[in-house]
């Protein structure tokens, strides 16, 4: 069965190559021209990944992105027509788990694709690992990829889900960013490695009670990130 993938550009020539090409690679493709409907494709629809405009009429992209964090944890894009750190920098503050500099190749968004997509796949092949781990207040139920900090759902990003989950897995050992960059988003991630502070200072802020003094994700400074059991 096909990926589902749901493509939010308000320059309807945009949407419309998008579209072409990777229905041509056999994906189901829905389409939105502003903020408004996206939310509403996105409350009615399961995606398995979602493309998605910075600047956009009624919501824009990162309003879009931090209202669907309250229900979904599908992969998000952000596509931008700003090259500058700090706008990629707060996509992902937003929750979002990639973005791509307008003007882009098509090739180069199809290969992003396949690469969220065969990272989400590798959930699948985990029977190794324990499917619930329960640490002081936190639990995790691998299988389903869910999280609860005592009994209440802690609603995660996939990437903030791996990188936790990678660091639980393996408790006291720490991770350099670097480490975490390429494990968790892969050696072909373009990005750098203030990607993984993003994540982890979003992650602090959902499982800690105090995340300035952290109980679960510490940090060995000058070396990397470590889960504390």
């Amino acid at each position: 069965m096909g990926k589902r993938v749901l493509v939010v550009d308000d320059e309807k020539l945009i949407v419309k190559g998008i579209r072409f090409s990777l229905e041509q690679d056999g994906m189901d493709v829905d389409c939105a021209y502003d903020g408004e409907e996206a939310l509403n494709l996105a409350k009615e629809n399961e995606y398995d990944i979602i493309l998605l405009d910075v600047m956009l009429p009624k919501f824009d992209g990162f309003e879009v992105c931090q209202q669907i964090r309250d229900f979904s944890s599908v992969p998000i894009v952000m596509l931008t027509a700003k090259g500058e750190d700090m706008d990629k920098i707060l996509g992902l503050e937003y929750g979002a788990d990639d973005y791509i500099t307008k003007p882009f190749n098509i090739l180069e968004v199809k290969a992003r694709i396949k690469a969220i997509m065969r990272r989400t796949k590798k959930d699948v092949k985990k029977e190794e690992n324990p499917k619930n781990i329960s640490i002081g207040d936190l639990r995790m139920d691998c299988e389903s990829r869910r999280v609860y900090i005592a009994g209440k759902e802690i609603n995660l990003t996939a990437k903030e889900f791996d990188v936790l989950e990678l660091l639980v897995l393996n408790p006291n050992k720490v991770y350099s960013r670097e480490n975490l960059l390429n494990i968790v988003w892969g050696y072909e991630y373009p990005g750098d490695v203030r990607t993984v502070d993003v994540h982890i200072r979003r992650l602090r802020e959902k499982i800690e009670t105090n995340p300035s003094e952290p109980k679960y994700v510490h940090t060995k400074w000058g070396v990397g990130y470590y889960f504390q059991n």
